[in-house]
């Protein structure tokens, strides 16, 4: 398989707008079809050759180490490593520098846990890998068309030119794709990011204005499991 071997994957997130579901849990083990979020993604993972996934835990941490450590005993892909964001939840930029002791000096896939999609012959990852070049780019993220998308902006994030760079959407401005939670990244992307919690967000803008943000749309269904209305969606389409 192409693209990175590692991962990390962001399970952090207090869930507030998946309660009740996440009253007893984190929003990484709210079930879909069966399922725990988290192992919806780590499966993904697994189909392009991800051996290593590094998962950060806060909201409900020892409930969602044991269920990672649970997985690991099964033998499934991703090897699991945690890592511990109990003393304070550290956002998306945040979380990835905190962990950069654990992941390679080299590009990395980092991954929310909320996402959910129906793709053609599981390619949407490896659609990323396929586009990845580190020469011209130092993220390049997983889109999605509005229109085959749910739960997620209805008036969209971002551009992608013919090249594949991102511009992201003026004030005002309707786009037609949203970022549906998986990218590759190099860690200098983090690397100098404050101490404490910080966004991703803001580095993205920063980098698409400087060229070097890129994104793919490859054919699928996307949802976005945000709330309980949406949770029960994506369990429906994901049943027929």
């Amino acid at each position: 398989m192409s693209g990175p071997k590692i991962a990390m994957v962001l399970a952090a997130g207090l869930g507030t707008r998946m309660r009740p579901l996440t009253d007893d849990r984190p929003k990484a083990l709210v079930e879909v079809g069966g399922r725990a979020l988290i192992d919806h993604m780590l499966d993904r993972l697994a189909q392009v050759g991800v051996e290593v996934a590094v998962v950060n835990v806060h909201a409900f941490a020892d409930r969602l180490e044991a269920h990672l450590l649970a997985r690991n005993a099964t033998g499934a892909q991703p090897r699991i490593i945690v890592s511990d964001e109990r003393a304070e939840p550290l956002e998306t930029g945040g979380g990835v520098k905190h962990a950069l002791h654990l992941l390679p000096d080299q590009p990395f896939w980092v991954a929310n846990i909320d996402s959910v999609w129906i793709d053609d012959d599981d390619q949407a990852l490896e659609a990323v890998a396929a586009a990845w070049d580190p020469d011209r780019m130092d993220v390049c993220l997983l889109a999605a068309p509005t229109a085959t998308s749910l739960g997620f902006h209805d008036t969209g994030d971002l551009f992608i030119d013919p090249a594949g760079a991102v511009r992201f959407k003026d004030a005002g401005e309707m786009a037609p794709l949203v970022y549906v939670g998986v990218h590759i990244a190099k860690p200098s992307v983090v690397a100098d990011g404050p101490d404490g919690p910080f966004g991703l967000l803001p580095i993205w803008k920063r980098l698409a204005g400087e060229g070097r943000l890129f994104a793919v749309s490859p054919p699928g269904l996307w949802m976005h499991v945000g709330d309980p209305r949406a949770r029960d969606t994506a369990e429906a389409r994901l049943a027929r």
